[in-house]
C-alpha cells in the first residue's frame, strides 16, 4: 500500500469520527489525486459522507459514476434521501436497484410510513419477497402512531397466520397494538390480544404492561385492570398512572385518589393523572387545590401538568387564578411549550380577556394548528377580521377546524360574501365538510337573503349524508325565515321529528320575525303540550310573538312566568323585546320607566325602540327626551341627528331642524344609505 493510499485511509478514518462536509471535500480531493476515486470501497465510503452531511446532489453524482455498485452503495443513497425526507428520490432508487435485500425492503418501507405514505409503504410490504420481524413491526406501529389502529389490527391478523409469527413481533409494537384497541375501546379484541401474549409467553416489561391496564381502564373494565396491576410483582408509575385514569374515566374518584394517596411520593405522572381526573370530572377546585400541595412538596409541574389546571381555570372562569399560573409557567419557561401556550390562550378567551390571549399570542414564536385555531377565534370574539385572515392565510397544514373557524369567524362578523366565498373555495378543493361548515354556509345565505345558493348547499348536505341532521334542518329552516319564506319553512318544520327546543326556537322566532305573532304563540303552546322543556332563547321568540301581536299583558305574563315558572333568569334580550313590546303598544311612557328600572344598562338599540315607538304614536314630547339619550350612548351615529331634524320638521321648527344637519356635516357624521340583500 503506497502513501497515498494510506493518507487517504487516515483522512477517511477522521472523516468517519468527526463528520463535516470539509473535511469530505478534502478526502474527495485526495482520492481523485491519487487516482482511487472509482474504488468501491472508497467510492461508497465516499458516498456515505456525503448522505450524512445531507449533500445529496454531490453523492447522487458519485452514484451515478461508480462502475461497480453493490448493496451498500444503493442503500446508502436510498436511506440518505429518506433521512432527508426526500421520498420521491428515495422510491426512484429503490425502483432502480436490481437486487434489493431486507435492509433496501426495512429502509423504504419505514421511511414511507415516518412520513405518513402508508399506502405505498403497504404496497411495498405486500410485494416484499419475505417479512422479517423489522418490517412488520415498522408498518404496525406506523399506522398506530397515524391513527389507523383498525388497519394495524388487521395487519396482526394476518401475521398471526404467518409462521413463527410471536417472534416477529416485539413488546414495542404489542404496546402500539394495545393502544389501538385503547383507542377503539374495543375491549373484545384487546382480550384476545392479551390471550395471545400470555401463549406465547412475551415477557411483559413496564410499558406492555402499563399498555394492558391503560386498555383494561380506557374500556371501562376496572377489574381486569386492578387485576393486571397485582399481577405485577411491583406497581411501576405507568401502570399506576393508567390505574388513576381509568378510575377518573368512570368517574371513580374516590378510587382513584385512594391508589394516589397510597404511593408514597408519588411521581409527576401520578400528579398529573390525578390532577387531570379531576379536571375531566368537572372538579377544577380540587384540581387547584392538588396542583397548591403539589408546590408545596417541592414538585416542578411539567407541561401536561400546566395543561390541566389552565383548563381548570378556563372551566371555571377563574381568571384572576388563570393569570398567577401564567406568570409561575413564565417563572419556569414552560409556558411557551406549544401544548401550554395553547391551553393559555383558550383560557384567556373563555375567561373572557380576548385581549390577554392577542397579547400573549403576539409573544410566541412556534405555533402549531391547534394554537392558531384558537386564535381564529380569539380574533373573531375580538372583531379582528384582518388579524384572523392573515393566521389563517400563513398557516401551512389546515385542519377542516381551520376552514370552519374562518367561515365562522367572517359570518359571524357580518362578512358574508367573505364566508361564502371561502365554502366555495373549499368545495372547489374537495376537501371534506361537516355540519358545522354547511351550517356556517347556510348562515350566510341567511344574512344576505341568498335563497338560492342556500337550497344548493342543503342539496350538498345531502350528498355527503347530512341531510337529516337537526343543526343543518335548523339552519335551513333559520333561512328560509329570515329570508321571507316562512311557507317552505313550515313545510319542512311539519316533516322533521322535535326531540328537542332547538327546532321550536327556531320556527317560532321565524313567525315571529315575519310578522305572524299568533302562529308563534300558537307553536309555543303545541311545544309545552308535548312537554318539550322551553329555554331563555324560547322566550325571548315568545316575547317577540307578543309584540308583533300588541299583546302586552300576554307579554307581561309570560315575562314574569319565565322566572317564577320555568326558573330562567331574565337577560337582557328578554328586557330588550319587553321595551320594544311596549313601546310598539304605544305605552312610551310604560317604556321608558321600565329602562330604568332594568338591572342592565340600557343600549342604544333599546332606546331606538322606544323611539321608533315615539314615532308610530306621534309622541314627540317623549321622542326629544328620547333622542337626547341616544345621542348621548353614540355621539357618532347618524340616527339621533337625523330622527331630531325630523322631529323639529314635523313641528314646522325649520331652524332647529336645519340646525342638526348642519351638526351632522361639522362632526363629519355621514347618514349611512339603505340597502337590500334581498333576492328576488
Amino acid at each position: 500500500m503506497d502513501l497515498g493510499h494510506q493518507s487517504c485511509i487516515r483522512l477517511l478514518h477522521s472523516c468517519r469520527a468527526k463528520c463535516s462536509i470539509h473535511q469530505t471535500k478534502l478526502l474527495h480531493l485526495s482520492l481523485i489525486k491519487v487516482g482511487l476515486r472509482w474504488s468501491l470501497f472508497f467510492g461508497n465510503s465516499l458516498l456515505q459522507l456525503y448522505t450524512r452531511c445531507g449533500d445529496l446532489m454531490t453523492a447522487q453524482h458519485i452514484f451515478d459514476e461508480m462502475h461497480q455498485r453493490n448493496h451498500f452503495t444503493w442503500n446508502t443513497l436510498i436511506e440518505g434521501y429518506v433521512n432527508q425526507e426526500d421520498y420521491c428520490s428515495a422510491f426512484r432508487v429503490f425502483s432502480l436497484m436490481p437486487d434489493k435485500n431486507f435492509y433496501t425492503w426495512n429502509i423504504t418501507i419505514s421511511g414511507f410510513v415516518k412520513c405518513g405514505e402508508l399506502k405505498l409503504a403497504e404496497h411495498l410490504f405486500e410485494n416484499m419477497p419475505v417479512k422479517d420481524s423489522m418490517v412488520w413491526n415498522s408498518i404496525i406501529n406506523g399506522y398506530v402512531r397515524h391513527g389507523h389502529h383498525e388497519v394495524a389490527l388487521s395487519l396482526f391478523r394476518n401475521l398471526k397466520w404467518e409462521p413463527f409469527a410471536a417472534a416477529r413481533v416485539d413488546n414495542f409494537v404489542l404496546s402500539s397494538l394495545v393502544r389501538a384497541c385503547s383507542k377503539l375501546k374495543n375491549l373484545d379484541y384487546g382480550k384476545q390480544l392479551h390471550s395471545w401474549i400470555i401463549i406465547n409467553n412475551v415477557t411483559l416489561d413496564s410499558v406492555l404492561g402499563s399498555s394492558l391496564v391503560n386498555m383494561y381502564g380506557k374500556c371501562r373494565d376496572m377489574f381486569s385492570a386492578s387485576r393486571m396491576l397485582g399481577s405485577f410483582p411491583e406497581a411501576d408509575e405507568f401502570s399506576l398512572s393508567a390505574l388513576i385514569t381509568g378510575y377518573s374515566n368512570c368517574g371513580e374518584l374516590n378510587k382513584a385518589r385512594r391508589i394516589f394517596d397510597m404511593k408514597y411520593k408519588p411521581s409527576i405522572v401520578l400528579w398529573n393523572s390525578m390532577i387531570a381526573g379531576y379536571v375531566s370530572n368537572n372538579q377544577e377546585e380540587e384540581a387547584l387545590k392538588l396542583f397548591k400541595m403539589m408546590q408545596v412538596c417541592g414538585i416542578l409541574g411539567d407541561s401536561s401538568t400546566f395543561a390541566s389546571v389552565l383548563s381548570a381555570c378556563s372551566c371555571f372562569g377563574m381568571m384572576l387564578t388563570g393569570k398567577q399560573i401564567h406568570a409561575y409557567a413564565c417563572k419556569y419557561g414552560i409556558v411557551y411549550d406549544i401544548i401550554v401556550a395553547s391551553v393559555l390562550v383558550d383560557m384567556y378567551f373563555k375567561c373572557g380577556i380576548a385581549e390577554e390571549a392577542c397579547k400573549f399570542f403576539s409573544e410566541l414564536k412556534e405555533y402549531d394548528t391547534v394554537l392558531l385555531n384558537s386564535m381564529i377565534n380569539v380574533y373573531s370574539s375580538c372583531g379582528k377580521i384582518n388579524e384572523a385572515r392573515d393566521i389563517f392565510q400563513m398557516m401551512p397544514c389546515r385542519s377542516l377546524i381551520s376552514w370552519n373557524s374562518m367561515i365562522v369567524c367572517f359570518h359571524q362578523n357580518g362578512f358574508a360574501i367573505e364566508a361564502l366565498e371561502l365554502f366555495v373555495q373549499m368545495h372547489r378543493l374537495g376537501l371534506k365538510m361537516d355540519k358545522v361548515t354547511l351550517a356556517s354556509a347556510l348562515g350566510a345565505c341567511a344574512s344576505i337573503c341568498h335563497v338560492k345558493l342556500g337550497e344548493q348547499i342543503f342539496g350538498q348536505a345531502a350528498i355527503v349524508g347530512l341531510v337529516s341532521d337537526q343543526i343543518i334542518t335548523t339552519s335551513v329552516i333559520d333561512m328560509y325565515c329570515k329570508c321571507g319564506y316562512l311557507k317552505e319553512g313550515l313545510s319542512l318544520f311539519n316533516d322533521l321529528e322535535k326531540h328537542d327546543e332547538v327546532l321550536w326556537n327556531c320556527m317560532m322566532m321565524g313567525c315571529a320575525i315575519n310578522g305572524y305573532g299568533a302562529e308563534a304563540l300558537k307553536l309555543f303552546e303545541e311545544m309545552r303540550a308535548l312537554q318539550v322543556a322551553p329555554n331563555d332563547v324560547t322566550f325571548v321568540a315568545v316575547l317577540s310573538a307578543c309584540g308583533h301581536c300588541g299583546l302586552v299583558d300576554e307579554g307581561y305574563r309570560w315575562f314574569h312566568e319565565m322566572k317564577n315558572t320555568y326558573c330562567i333568569e331574565q337577560k337582557v334580550e328578554h328586557y330588550s323585546c319587553m321595551i320594544d313590546l311596549l313601546a310598539r303598544g304605544g305605552h312610551i311612557e310604560e317604556a321608558i320607566d321600565f329602562i330604568e328600572k332594568m338591572p342592565f344598562n340600557a343600549d342604544i338599540n333599546m332606546w331606538s325602540s322606544v323611539f321608533r315607538g315615539c314615532e308610530s304614536s306621534i309622541d314627540q314630547s317623549h321622542a326629544k327626551k328620547v333622542v337626547s339619550r341616544i345621542m348621548e350612548l353614540g355621539p357618532e351615529k347618524s340616527m339621533p341627528y337625523v330622527q331630531s331634524s325630523k322631529i323639529y320638521a314635523a313641528r314646522e321648527d325649520w331652524e332647529i331642524s336645519a340646525k342638526f344637519r348642519i351638526m351632522m356635516e361639522e362632526r363629519n357624521i355621514k347618514k349611512i344609505p339603505g340597502c337590500s340583500w334581498f333576492n328576488c
